[in-house]
């Protein structure tokens, strides 16, 4: 399984981004190409050095980090090499309603299902120590609206969060605003092998050249995502 998730982030984001750059490179009115790429290129970055800034080195830890480095080259080429108008984002933490698979989501879930009676009232959950900066969705689209309007080209912007919160936090935050009571239980199948202790970018570059900032505080995503899965559910 691992394998055929690492050939398909390698063929969409290098192989299809590819045949885009190469479509846009044969139109004669060429359009701006913002590039989704991944705080995931920085990889393990030393505490001195947080929140990390775009000129940090990049060293992805595994595929998905490595393919968002050749695709942000890949668009800097472009950019060098053809004068296509390319802008980089690179995307921390986001999350909204619908999301799945991260650690809000995953709370948020387990909470309207207890809610609706779906769930006996216990929380299952990781390790809650990790701090992260999670962006709300609508925020996430403005940055890369106001990227594409007034970046510059060929440059890359971190888009994150200004405030980080412990993973605990976060769902104690959750918790009080659905009104719940349950118990908090640590499993050892959502425990990873290895945390980074907290990940959180600097986005004084994207404000200064777009005027973007966040307007959605964590409650305000948190309590639309509790609204989502007590509707989908």
């Amino acid at each position: 399984m691992a394998v055929i998730e690492e050939y398909t982030a390698f063929e969409s984001n290098i192989m299809g981004s590819l045949h885009v750059f190469e479509a846009v490179r044969g139109m004669k009115r060429r359009p701006i190409v913002v590039s989704a790429c991944s705080s995931a290129e920085y990889g393990r970055v030393p505490a001195s050095k947080i929140p990390v800034t775009e000129d940090q080195p990049l060293h992805p830890l595994h595929p998905y980090g490595i393919s968002k480095v050749c695709l942000d080259l890949l668009a800097r080429q472009y950019f060098l090499d053809y004068n296509i108008p390319t802008v980089n984002v690179r995307l921390f933490n986001t999350t909204g309603p619908g999301k799945t698979n991260d650690a809000p989501s995953d709370f948020v879930r387990q909470i309207a299902r207890i809610k609706k009676g779906l769930q006996s009232p216990v929380i299952e959950v990781g390790n809650l120590k990790p701090r992260r900066a999670f962006l709300d969705v609508n925020d996430t689209v403005r940055g890369f609206y106001l990227a594409a309007l007034k970046g510059r080209s060929g440059e890359a912007y971190n888009l994150c969060a200004t405030r980080t919160y412990e993973m605990r936090e976060l769902l104690s935050t959750a918790i009080h605003l659905s009104g719940v009571k349950a118990e908090i239980r640590p499993v050892a199948r959502l425990m990873r092998p290895s945390d980074e202790k907290i990940i959180f970018g600097s986005t004084a570059k994207l404000r200064s050249d777009t005027g973007w900032k966040p307007h959605c505080s964590l409650e305000q995503t948190l309590k639309s995502m509790l609204d989502y899965w007590s509707r989908a559910l």
